[in-house]
């Protein structure tokens, strides 16, 4: 797993060519924790949504922009440090799974990439940044109903399909 060697500045922006146009880059990790005995409606993973303090309060995993010299994994580990308060010695990354997201907000191209990880710790704490303000651990029936966007269904849904397609 990579280590977190330090925080840079929130405010730059990486952008990469997406067709024609140029589209904002981000990085992100969808975390989810195992129940040991699945919920009445056999619900074993449940995904970590945080809501945005701005705009429609969007839910969504922690997720946000590649800095100059990063690589988009450690985006993500940083991404998620900072939002949820959740480091990379608290978390497995699940190898094989990469989703690529490619949608339009805020009237500009944007891409993020998400990996699954999963927390080391079934009740581990979640620090919230002033990002957000909420979190909540869903099923995939929830978590999708929360997450608004299609692409962001799409990616929980075939997160959810690869967990359940492989060994624990």
């Amino acid at each position: 797993m990579l280590g977190l060697l330090g925080f840079k500045s929130r405010h730059s922006q990486t952008n990469y060519t997406f067709g024609q146009t140029m589209a904002l880059r981000a990085c992100g990790l969808i975390i989810f924790r195992r129940r040991l005995i699945p919920k009445v409606d056999n619900t074993a993973i449940e995904f970590l949504l945080l809501q945005a303090s701005d705009g429609i309060h969007h839910w969504t995993p922690p997720k946000g922009h590649v800095e100059p010299g990063e690589s988009e994994l450690e985006t993500a580990l940083r991404e998620t440090q900072e939002e949820a308060g959740l480091k990379a010695s608290q978390l497995t990354i699940i190898e094989g799974f990469r989703k690529e997201l490619n949608y339009v907000a805020r009237k500009k191209p944007k891409t993020v990439i998400f990996w699954l990880a999963e927390v080391k710790d079934y009740d581990v704490e979640i620090r919230l940044s002033h990002e957000h303000q909420a979190y909540r651990w869903l099923g995939l029936d929830e978590a999708c109903q929360l997450a608004q966007f299609t692409e962001m269904k799409a990616a929980l849904q075939e997160g959810h399909q690869f967990l359940c397609s492989t060994v624990a």
